[in-house]
């Protein structure tokens, strides 16, 4: 056991088991978080549809922004709780920390998952790849935001 011993505890976060197979859990996380929210984007799709026609076609236009809406929304309501981990992560059996050992709040994990994306959309698959060599398999947006991802269950 690899791990750090501070007044006489051993931090969780320290220990090298709780990120085993991490990587591989968190892209099967990601899947699973996003089969539902395109499932929660249904109804609220059918919401916008039916507000575009008592609005003569104007409320249409929140189309443009549903998806991500209903993304962040879950985000927040899920990676901001307090299992700090949305439903596929509680499902692979991991959860983000912040490193300095406070609770994630919805504001971070909106801003977490908002790197992720811009992350991805700048330097494509890069992002990931800084797992590959980055002390405990963190990613770009963990290393900026100083959150870690472990496993939930050691």
């Amino acid at each position: 056991m690899n791990a750090r011993v501070l007044d006489g505890e051993i931090s969780r976060l320290d220990d090298v088991r709780a990120y085993d197979g991490v990587r591989t859990r968190r892209v099967l996380a990601f899947i699973i978080d996003y089969c539902i929210v395109a499932l929660l984007t249904i109804p609220f799709a059918i919401l916008v549809f039916f507000l575009g026609i008592l609005t003569l076609g104007l409320g249409w236009m929140l189309f443009s922004i549903l998806v991500p809406a209903v993304a962040i929304l879950y985000i927040w309501n899920t990676l901001g709780s307090a299992d700090q981990a949305t439903t596929g992560m509680k499902m692979m059996g991991i959860r983000l920390d912040r490193l300095d050992g406070t609770r994630i709040d919805g504001l971070t994990a909106v801003v977490h998952s908002v790197l992720f994306w811009a992350g991805n959309v700048i330097l494509t698959p890069l992002v990931l790849l800084v797992s590959l060599f980055a002390d405990r398999k963190r990613t770009l947006h963990d290393l900026l935001l100083g959150t870690v991802v472990s496993r939930s269950d050691r």
